[in-house]
Parts: C-alpha cells; sequence; structure tokens
C-alpha cells in the first residue's frame, strides 16, 4: 500500500471576519435587526457581532471603511503548538506578516496573506462568549438562547473567496495550511476554475473561485447557516418585508449541494443564508469530486438559472 502524506489537524474551525462597510450604523441594523445576530462589543470603527450559537465572543467584526470588502478572516488553531507549527510552515512561504497582540475578543494572532493577498490570521487564546441573563439559553450546552428577531441566524459557516489564480491558493490551504479539497471545478483547458477546502467534517470551510475580472484579493460572500431550508424560506419573507435586495434564491447548488438565499448587506457586500450541515465529509480518505466545464454549465441543481451577476459582484467592486 502506498503510504499517504500525514494529514494536518491543526486548524479547529473557521472562527471569524472582519467585513468593510461604508454604511457602518446600517449594516450593524441589518445583521442584528434582519438577521438577528447580537452586538457583543464596539471598539473604534468596528462593531463585534455573533449568531445565537456562536461560542466564541464574536463571530463577524464590521468596520467601516470607504469601500466595502472583506478586512480579514481567522480560523482557530487546535492548540497552542498546532499554531506554533502553521506559524512555522507559513514563515517559509514568506508570506506572514507577524503577530498582532491587541485583538478583541481573543489572544495573540498570526498575520499573513495567502497567495492571493486576502489578509489572514491564525490565533487559539479565545474569550468564550458569557450570556447575560437575558439571552441564558434553558439548554447549557448551547451558546445562548434562540434568536426570537428577524432571521436567526445560527452559526458562521463559510467563506467565499475571488482568487486571481485559484491553483495557488487551493494548494496554500492544503499544504500550508493543512485543508483537504472536498470539491473544484475544472475546465476542459486544465485551468482550475474553483475549489472547495475544509478543516473540519463540514464540505467546505472555504470557496475559491476565480475572479472574473482578473483582480486580486476581493471578497465573493461569506454565510451564516440556518438550521433547515424552511428557516431560509422564511429569511425570504423577512428580507422582502425589511426592503432588502434579493439577488438570487431560495435554490439548491449542484456542488456540494447548499440550498441558499443570496442577499447584498446595505454596504454592498453579499450575504449568504444557508442550511446548516448541509453535508458532512466523514472519510478521512475522500476523493474530491471533480466537476466538469460542460457540468458546471449547466447551473444549479434546481431552481431559476444563475443570474450574471453572480458570476461578476465582489466586493471591493470593480469599476467599469
Amino acid at each position: 500500500m502506498t503510504e499517504q502524506p500525514e494529514p494536518i489537524f491543526d486548524l479547529a474551525h473557521f472562527a471569524h471576519l472582519e467585513l468593510l462597510t461604508p454604511k457602518l450604523e446600517e449594516s450593524r441594523k441589518f445583521f442584528v435587526e434582519v438577521m438577528g445576530m447580537y452586538e457583543t462589543e464596539r471598539k473604534g470603527d468596528s462593531i463585534f457581532l455573533r449568531g445565537w450559537d456562536d461560542y466564541e465572543h464574536h463571530s463577524l467584526q464590521l468596520t467601516a471603511s470607504a469601500k466595502p470588502g472583506l478586512g480579514h478572516f481567522a480560523f482557530r488553531a487546535t492548540s497552542p503548538q498546532a499554531l506554533r507549527r502553521r506559524v512555522a510552515a507559513i514563515e517559509k512561504t514568506g508570506l506572514g506578516k507577524g503577530w498582532k497582540d491587541d485583538n478583541v475578543g481573543h489572544g495573540p494572532a498570526y498575520c499573513f496573506t495567502e497567495p492571493d493577498g486576502h489578509n489572514m490570521e491564525i490565533y487559539y487564546e479565545t474569550e468564550w462568549y458569557q450570556p447575560t441573563a437575558e439571552l441564558k439559553p434553558a439548554l447549557k450546552n448551547q451558546a445562548s438562547k434562540f434568536s426570537d428577531c428577524g432571521v436567526g441566524v445560527r452559526r458562521l459557516d463559510h467563506i467565499n473567496i475571488l482568487s486571481k489564480d485559484v491553483r495557488s491558493t487551493r494548494v496554500f490551504m492544503q499544504e500550508v495550511l493543512g485543508m483537504r479539497m472536498t470539491e473544484q471545478v475544472v475546465f476542459d483547458d486544465g485551468t482550475e476554475k474553483a475549489s472547495w477546502v475544509t478543516v473540519t467534517n463540514k464540505s467546505y470551510d472555504i470557496a475559491i473561485v476565480e475572479d472574473s475580472y482578473g483582480a486580486s484579493g476581493r471578497l465573493h460572500h461569506f454565510t451564516f447557516a440556518v438550521d433547515n431550508r424552511e428557516a431560509i424560506l422564511r429569511a425570504a419573507d423577512i428580507c422582502l418585508e425589511h426592503g432588502v435586495f434579493i439577488e438570487t434564491g431560495p435554490h439548491k447548488h449542484t456542488i456540494n449541494q447548499t440550498f441558499f438565499l443570496y442577499v447584498y448587506e446595505p454596504g454592498g457586500n453579499r450575504f449568504e443564508i444557508a442550511n446548516a450541515g448541509a453535508r458532512l465529509i466523514y472519510a478521512p480518505d475522500w476523493k474530491p469530486i471533480i466537476w466538469s466545464e460542460a457540468e458546471r454549465k449547466k447551473g444549479q441543481a434546481w431552481g431559476l438559472p444563475t443570474i450574471p451577476s453572480f458570476h461578476t459582484h465582489g466586493t471591493p467592486q470593480i469599476e467599469k
């Protein structure tokens, strides 16, 4: 039997992201009043939020900015030793930026970029969310009581980043950070158009998709999970009532079979509401599913056809 490379299990989960928005208070209102998230702290130009079952201090940081986009996204390591191992691996690539100690909600974080230029962080020490008496759950094995406001998103699920070179970004995620690839799109000319990678038994934590403008460092969308499809259908009604722009959905993706609703938050960033645990990967020797050009162009599993803006809109936006 051929000996396989030893898998790396140094990253525990996708922990949080920093979203840049030119409309800070409007974005805050969207995530709190429409999506049902909770504000945990404010500091400087940032507001920190969490879904009702996110166990850490926050999973979303909103930061005031002239343009929308992604500030950074972060993973929590599985141990202090795991953090040190990944930092050593990143430093060998020359993409490391160094340690940041002054953080809200967690301890020292190592900052770096992946090959396409997106800012990332890894940390271990964290602040567990402590619910107030008002938010204390009846069942002590959940982080806080179920949100009775708006959509009631449960937890942070995944992020989709746009990349000039999908392959180099994907290889970095696998070989340097220890992620597993579950699915990808490869066109007839051999070009890798998209790849999905994970550090958990979820089918993906990061989607890496080719930027249609050939730009680097842009955000396609990020996603919070709800418990079931019915919650997503209700989310569409709630968004309608609040005048939220619905880009597409509810439909079902072919790749990874996510049931989805895509909307734009007030700052201009795309936001997805999806069903939690759409697919779980248990096999340690999972063979990545490869989708051809013809299969990809069929679009969604079912629902309306994919609209053009889904392949062109990203933040910060490209001036035409």
